[in-house]
């Protein structure tokens, strides 16, 4: 931990105890701004909020809230400036947006929340904020904006010099990593080889250690049913998982697998392991999904970036184009995001 970063997380008064988290505000025409507004006020129990974005956005999306608690906006020139006053959000003012439309894909929007993630970075790289939290960007409007990457993963590593790492989602108590996420289906089953899942289980072990568990358990989902049935089923399980699984085993870390994915996923909720490291995006997603969906369509949980120099949460859903601007947006996932940000900082 930096000598800045102890400063801010060692106690004192209300706001000097807490670590300074940086909300960046996602895609203008989505729902980020209005999830910020929402969570605020709760935000401000775990940090020291600065939100990096456009300060018109996130005055439409006060307005949006109106039923809410009534929030002000204040612009700010540095993150020092963060506040957890909870009826006030310090914003980084990029002022980047000429027109606020919902629910649409437009470059301009791509374009301004890809600024935000790189202000972001910048500051975390910089030791001026202990971490990020994003709200959504819409992958197709960044493309337009000429984004090399598919989401904020990519982006991450590649402004922190990274080559290892991956996606970490949390929802209750069940936790999952990915070998491969946001690529075709037959190209995932191509980066199930040993070295790639070996270091992936040995990111998710130093990943959890950080969240503060000691002596993580960790599971290995199979790539094909069953796991492969010995190679009746596949022959990539026996071939490429099993050894990657004795390879970190022998490194002294509590892994398991490959184990039958149908049955894994129960396994860990239930408590039996503290995380599966998954074969590809959907094969996490859904059990994560299945858990965080409420009966009105909130959505909870968090993604967690592993294997970067900085700590970086985020919410676990989209852009929401259908519902932006009505006002409606849940904010649980925004909170257990802030949340999750501000214990890591805590445990690094």
């Amino acid at each position: 931990m930096s000598s800045q970063r102890a400063e801010r997380t060692g106690g004192g008064e209300r706001g000097e105890g807490k670590p300074i988290v940086g909300l960046t505000m996602g895609d203008p025409g989505g729902i980020g701004a209005e999830v910020i507004v929402a969570a605020y006020p709760e935000l401000t129990e775990h940090a020291r909020i600065v939100v990096i974005g456009d300060r018109e956005v996130l005055e439409a999306a006060a307005e949006l809230r109106a039923t809410d608690a009534e929030i002000g906006i204040r612009s700010v020139r540095s993150a020092a400036e963060a506040g957890d006053d909870p009826g006030t959000i310090a914003v980084l003012d990029l002022d980047n947006v000429r027109e606020i439309v919902y629910g649409e894909v437009r470059e301009e929007h791509g374009e301004a929340s890809l600024e935000y993630v790189e202000r972001a970075i910048e500051l975390a790289l910089n030791d001026e904020i202990d971490a990020i939290s994003t709200a959504p960007i819409n992958k197709s409007a960044t493309r337009l904006a000429g984004a090399d990457h598919a989401g904020h993963t990519g982006l991450l590593a590649e402004r922190t010099g990274v080559s290892e790492y991956s996606m970490l989602l949390i929802e209750g108590p069940l936790r999952v990593t990915h070998v491969s996420t946001h690529v075709p289906l037959r190209e995932a089953i191509s980066l199930v080889t040993t070295d790639r899942v070996a270091s992936i289980i040995e990111v998710t072990d130093d990943a959890l250690r950080g969240l503060g568990i000691e002596s993580p358990t960790i599971a290995v989902a199979g790539l094909n049913p069953h796991a492969g049935e010995d190679g009746l089923l596949g022959s990539e399980d026996g071939e490429e998982i099993a050894p990657a699984v004795e390879r970190t085993r022998k490194k002294g870390i509590d892994v398991e697998g490959p184990l039958p994915p149908d049955t894994v996923y129960v396994r860990a909720a239930s408590g039996e392991f503290d995380c599966v490291v998954s074969m590809y995006h959907d094969q996490g997603h859904i059990p994560i999904k299945t858990l965080g969906f409420g009966e009105s369509g909130a959505v909870s949980g968090v993604n967690m970036t592993i294997g970067l120099p900085i700590i970086r949460t985020s919410v676990d859903h989209g852009t929401a184009f259908d519902i932006a601007g009505e006002g409606i947006a849940s904010p649980a996932s925004m909170i257990d995001a802030v949340r999750v940000a501000s214990e890591a900082t805590r445990d690094s």
